[in-house]
């Protein structure tokens, strides 16, 4: 499949996903962004796709179309996700699944919930994948630690890595709301208040790019990726008022940290607006 056909099958694509049944609008915006992210990658028709860190599976769709025959045989994606099936709202991974399995594109999806690559059991030969793709999902990892430990593990397993995830430098200040909640989530995470929220281990690209070395990756090539219009700054900034506003949550940690949690929320309330908090931007690494 040509690139402009990936980015012209996004409406489509967008309306097979269970969660357009709730916010149509929305699912067509992610559907987009991550159909011309799939679209500047080099992913061939037949290629063989292990995805990690799956959720709903918005990247999910996008692969499977992306590996469909183009006068050859049809590929695979493999989607895992640590998460067990019963997770998200308003659509939970599952039914997510479900819809996706049960059209066009299920022959070319194999989806694995609630699996940990990590875990011994969880194994694959060698370069059994073309590609590996994370997609803003890296956060969600309770450590860094335990990302280097995933993509170590799957070194062996792909012979190539397509990464993209949300970039911590604003570019402007209507960007600093979304930075500032993300920081507050990760800020709880790290002080030990555990949860399963999106954000969980924020870091920067240049981590990234000192940590692939760790785990048997050469970074090759990447850049800035456009997120204009997606609504995850609102999500974000909800999610960490929400976060803020949970007694058990706060309870267990130390009054200094609690205190400045709090008072960066007093700053996040000032900074947000109740609609249309601009997102960050992301990044896209490739490496071998």
């Amino acid at each position: 499949m040509n690139r402009p056909d990936l980015r012209a099958k996004a409406p489509s694509l967008a309306a097979g996903m269970a969660a357009a049944d709730h916010s149509p609008a929305d699912q067509l915006v992610q559907t987009r962004h991550r159909a011309a992210l799939v679209a500047s990658w080099d992913i061939a028709p037949g290629s063989t796709v292990l995805e990690l860190g799956c959720g709903q599976g918005d990247m999910t769709a996008v692969l499977a179309e992306a590996v469909g025959p183009e006068g050859g045989p049809e590929g695979r994606v493999v989607a895992v996700d640590v998460a067990d099936p019963s997770y998200g709202s308003p659509v939970t991974l599952g039914e997510s699944a479900d819809r996706l399995m049960s059209g066009p594109l299920g022959a070319r999806i194999d989806f694995r919930l609630g699996t940990d690559v990590l875990d011994p059991s969880v194994d694959f030969p060698d370069r059994a994948f073309d590609h590996v793709v994370l997609a803003h999902c890296s956060w969600y990892f309770a450590s860094l630690g335990q990302l280097r430990d995933t993509l170590a593990r799957v070194r062996r397993w792909a012979r190539q890595l397509w990464f993209t995830e949300w970039d911590l430098t604003p570019a402007s200040g209507d960007q600093l709301a979304h930075l500032l909640s993300v920081l507050i989530q990760g800020q709880i995470e790290a002080a030990g208040s555990s949860g399963r929220g999106n954000v969980r281990t924020p870091f920067s690209r240049e981590e990234l790019l000192r940590l692939l070395p760790e785990t048997g990756w050469a970074a090759e090539d990447g850049g800035p990726v456009d997120t204009e219009g997606l609504q995850d700054g609102d999500w974000e900034v909800a999610a960490c008022l929400d976060l803020v506003g949970t007694a058990e949550r706060l309870a267990s940690l130390s009054e200094p940290v609690r205190r400045l949690v709090l008072s960066q929320a007093d700053v996040l309330r000032a900074l947000a607006v109740p609609r249309g908090n601009r997102p960050l931007a992301a990044y896209a690494v490739t490496a071998r």
